[in-house]
């Protein structure tokens, strides 16, 4: 079975075709700055040349006929037409309530999809014109959709309640729902292979760290609470992103000056977190304004690991203690000081890192040391996989 996976953004669409008879990646690639007159494509199909180019793409629909064009090209391709293609799986950041399982995109479900846009106003307007667009250049080919959202279901009510009016969850929705849930699912679920002990009996501290950032507390395999909230701004301090802040703050601000609700929201998403402290949002910047001695960055980093440590205690009380904590996405996987220190400030747990290995980078490994109580691992995250799989799944049930 062959399932292409697509990931659309606002501007841009990453894609990867799969080989589900032993999980490889045919081909991959993306395009950018979609909606503009110099979008790029770059493209890698396996055992050939990687290939880039530049074009105006200025609609969804545009940008995937090209990827597809791409797949068959008699150079550049890997199947010989699209019917070759069985199935199509969609990254989708929210799902609300509606959803909390990968499914068969019917009209109804875009439906659905569109009324849940304000949930997520930057992700799924997008991830939607994505299938509309899967849609209308292969209308006999399923389609489905997977939710970042959909592993967070299980989260017990007392957890992902507000302490709000119970109104206001019962008429509008407003509730933890939590993010990045694929990565999460596929690095815990890793992470229980790797150790070789089965998932349901293990305590899992996930931690996906990129430029958003969320923790997952997984007990026996099922999410029981997570870091991020109704949207990606809560939780963790992030790239751009805040986090965790008193709302009073807010109104505070808003009135000092005379902030308008767009102003604020891109206060808190744009021109926050690293970017807010110290005037970068890379955390390869924040290290090397440390080395050159800038105050500011090094606030940045101590800001940083403080709030992961808060929420990984949290989480080891919220379980009853921790077998495993594991690191991914770009900040997670590729940055050793920080992993380091957030180890050494844990260690009365009994965590010990094995530094040679804490180094390396770029495949799944345990970093702690053999005596260590408690394993840590660095494991890549496969999100594209796990939409992948659930695909094939879905379309298996039909």
């Amino acid at each position: 079975m062959r399932i292409f996976v697509l990931n659309c953004g606002s501007s841009s669409v990453k894609y990867k075709l799969y080989d589900m008879d032993n999980e490889q990646v045919l081909a991959e690639g993306r395009v950018e700055r979609v909606g503009q007159e110099n979008a790029t494509i770059t493209h890698q199909a396996k055992g050939k040349e990687k290939i880039s180019k530049t074009m105006p793409i200025l609609e969804h629909t545009v940008a995937i006929s090209e990827t597809l064009n791409l797949l068959v090209h008699p150079e550049h391709g890997v199947i010989d037409d699209l019917s070759a293609i069985d199935a199509v799986g969609h990254r989708v950041v929210h799902g609300g309530e509606s959803f909390s399982e990968s499914v068969l995109v019917k009209s109804d479900t875009k439906e659905i999809l569109d009324s849940l846009a304000e949930l997520a106003p930057l992700h799924n307007p997008a991830n939607v014109m994505g299938i509309r667009a899967a849609e209308k250049l292969m209308p006999q080919t399923p389609q489905v959709a997977v939710f970042d959202t959909a592993f967070h279901s299980t989260i017990p009510a007392h957890a992902y309640l507000y302490a709000i009016p119970y109104s206001l969850y019962q008429k509008h929705k407003v509730r933890r729902y939590g993010f990045h849930g694929t990565s999460h699912l596929y690095v815990s679920h890793k992470a229980a292979e790797m150790i070789g002990r089965d998932i349901k009996e293990l305590r899992i501290v996930s931690c996906h760290l990129g430029n958003g950032a969320s923790i997952t507390a997984v007990l026996g395999g099922k999410p029981v609470d997570t870091s991020m909230g109704f949207t990606p701004l809560e939780g963790l301090m992030m790239g751009t992103r805040s986090g965790d802040i008193d709302p009073g703050a807010i109104f505070y601000l808003m009135k000092t000056y005379d902030l308008n609700l767009h102003e604020i929201d891109s206060l808190l998403n744009k021109h926050s977190g690293l970017y807010g402290i110290a005037g970068v949002s890379d955390m390869r910047d924040i290290e090397k304004g440390i080395a050159e001695g800038e105050r500011l960055a090094q606030v940045a980093f101590d800001m940083y690991e403080y709030r992961i440590r808060k929420y990984i205690g949290a989480y080891i009380a919220a379980m009853g203690g921790i077998d495993a904590l594991v690191f991914t996405a770009g900040i997670g996987e590729n940055t050793p000081s920080l992993r380091t220190k957030l180890c050494q400030n844990l260690s009365y747990l009994g965590i010990e890192l094995d530094e040679e290995l804490n180094q390396k980078r770029g495949e799944p490994l345990e970093i702690s040391t053999q005596g260590s109580k408690v394993k840590v691992f660095v494991i890549p995250t496969d999100e594209e996989l796990v939409i992948a799989r659930d695909t094939a799944a879905v379309v298996g049930k039909k």
